[in-house]
């Protein structure tokens, strides 16, 4: 299991148990926990997975809802006298989607320089966040979802997803203490501390 410190990658497929691994990690610390939703309601089955994760979350979680600039978000919610002990972004693939939609009509290697800028400004604030906390170490987990396995879409909008979603995660593994991918709810330690 990851210390309580540092930064920690939380990859898997879509209902791997990542979401639910990654929250159980922050239980098991029992700090005050910062989570930071990427998740906007676009239809009915996504209001449906919000309410889910929603009611999966401690009441007592801060809880910031952010589709488009999570570094924004959490620089701002982290300037509080007390800062959380434990961030949670989930996640950055649907970040990613969220970015790529906003900005379809872009220039895809624009969308990507801005993206991977505002990861860059995200690991930043989390490892400030990190060190503004004097009393205890920050614990940061990233979850997203792994594009490596998937075959390649049969869309250009499907491609620029899993282009620039495996560079987000490439740059987030870089960054990390520990990646973990998750598997059938099986967490399995890719990069250990």
């Amino acid at each position: 299991m990851p210390d309580t410190a540092g930064l920690t990658l939380i990859l898997g497929g879509v209902r791997s148990g990542k979401s639910a691994f990654a929250e159980g990690l922050a239980r098991e610390l029992n700090r005050p926990t910062l989570y930071l939703a990427t998740g906007q309601v676009t239809d009915a089955e996504m209001a449906e997975r919000i309410r889910r994760h929603r009611e999966r979350r401690p009441s007592h979680w801060l809880t910031v809802e952010e589709p488009l600039q999570p570094a924004t978000a959490l620089a701002e919610a982290l300037t509080v006298p007390n800062p959380p002990g434990i961030i949670l972004l989930d996640s950055l693939d649907v970040w990613v989607a969220n970015r790529l939609l906003a900005d379809e009509a872009e220039d895809f290697n624009t969308v990507e320089s801005a993206a991977l800028a505002e990861l860059e400004r995200l690991l930043e604030v989390c490892r400030q966040g990190a060190s503004a906390t004097a009393t205890t170490s920050t614990a940061t987990f990233l979850v997203s979802s792994e594009v490596g396995l998937s075959p390649v879409p049969p869309n250009a909008l499907g491609r620029r997803f899993q282009d620039l979603l495996g560079t987000v995660n490439q740059q987030a593994a870089a960054a990390a203490d520990a990646v973990y991918l998750v598997v059938a709810g099986v967490p399995v330690p890719v990069k250990p501390r």
